[in-house]
């Protein structure tokens, strides 16, 4: 799997909960500060698409993640 994929995965992963966390009418609800890390997420894929700057992608890297669609 490529880290694009990973991150594409754990963001939408991250939107949802924070989604459920912060929304009042869910079951989940704790705080609608959660919103703030669903409008964090938001931005970070919004300015890594500008910039190809994406903090996950490095830490995969480092965990010996390939970057790249291509598959061996």
């Amino acid at each position: 799997m490529s880290a694009e994929r990973i991150v594409r995965i754990v963001a939408g992963f991250f939107v949802m909960l924070s989604l459920a966390l912060g929304v009042e009418a869910s079951p989940l609800f704790v705080s609608s500060y959660f919103l703030g890390f669903t409008a964090f997420v938001g931005l970070n894929l919004f300015q890594s698409g500008f910039t190809q700057i994406c903090p996950l992608t490095t830490i995969l890297a480092k965990f010996g993640i390939k970057s790249g669609s291509c598959q061996a």
